[in-house]
């Protein structure tokens, strides 16, 4: 007699309203099979999906959001075991997992660059080293906002005596965003400031006539003096004056997670300082290159310049 062995049992996952899901079972009834290991195909978020497993529980991964832009933070899941290792790269990103025993996933951030160019880019996943499978990513076009603004000449054409500083600042930002640290962020991120951005993540901003870098960030208005919160947990990479974004304050979240509070009339943290969501790191300004007093919100995540409230929709 062959051994009697059960099919293993089908998931289907598929994205419904926000970060929710919807999962459907189906079982077979009284099927029976000779065959000692199944081939297992998932579902999820509308592209079919390899199991990375085989013939204990099917390994899932899900990708959220359904639809991706320029800009947006992606969070992807890989169902498994604690004991699991999982490594990921799309985007040329090499991404950070976190294991999440309630739900036995493990969970990553990857980072689409405001100037991703549409089209479809390869997300390899592999467990413990090896069962490498790949699944495409599609990057939808997006109509970005266009803005001019009237700003004091001098960040436009900068005078030859600023360019020293300019390009000292621009050393030390590169050096802050290549630290790599364990994560400290946890949970939900959440607005530095209370009530709605102002000015849109991506918009081209012309100043006095001139086409400048897209707007890597969102600007809430505020009175100055107007507490600025740290949006989650991490520790302060930098606090100090740039030329172009007054007083700066970068929060390092770890796992090359970094948020950037530009403008500030006043800081209060200090270069190794730890945060939490709770933490002052600043107030609200009109330092740096400026129409008016407001908080400037970016974040780096993996290199790419995303959106700040993309990343709260997928820590959610």
């Amino acid at each position: 007699m062959y051994p009697v062995r059960e099919v293993p049992q089908i998931r289907e996952v598929r994205r419904c309203e926000g970060s929710e899901y919807r999962e459907r079972y189906m079982s077979s009834i009284g099927l029976r099979s000779i065959i000692a290991a199944a081939f297992v195909a998932v579902f999820v978020c509308g592209s079919s999906q390899v199991a990375l497993g085989q013939g204990q529980r099917p390994r899932v991964v899900t990708i959220v959001p359904r639809t991706i832009h320029p800009g947006d933070v992606v969070r992807i899941g890989v169902s498994g075991r604690a004991e699991d290792r999982i490594d990921a790269t799309v985007f040329g990103q090499a991404l950070s997992f976190t294991f999440d025993e309630s739900r036995r996933v493990w969970t990553a951030l990857a980072g689409v660059d405001l100037e991703v160019k549409p089209g479809a880019y390869r997300l390899l996943v592999q467990r413990n080293g090896a069962a490498a499978r790949t699944q495409t990513i599609q990057v939808v076009r997006k109509r970005f906002a266009v803005r001019r603004l009237r700003v004091s000449g001098s960040f436009v054409e900068p005078p030859a005596e600023a360019l020293a500083q300019i390009l000292l600042d621009g050393k030390i930002l590169a050096e802050v965003y290549a630290r790599v640290t364990p994560q400290q962020w946890t949970g939900a991120f959440t607005q530095p400031v209370d009530g709605p951005a102002t000015s849109n993540f991506g918009t081209r901003s012309y100043y006095n006539g001139s086409l400048r870098s897209p707007h890597a960030g969102v600007d809430f208005v505020g009175k100055t003096g107007t507490p600025i919160r740290a949006a989650n947990h991490g520790s302060v990479a930098l606090a100090s004056s740039l030329y172009f974004t007054g007083n700066t304050v970068i929060v390092d979240h770890g796992a090359r997670l970094f948020s950037v509070f530009a403008h500030l009339s006043e800081m209060h943290v200090k270069e190794g300082d730890i945060v939490s969501p709770e933490t002052i790191v600043g107030l609200v300004g009109a330092t740096g290159r400026v129409t008016g007093p407001h908080l400037h919100w970016s974040v780096r995540l993996n290199g790419a310049r995303v959106d700040p409230m993309s990343l709260i929709a997928a820590t959610k």
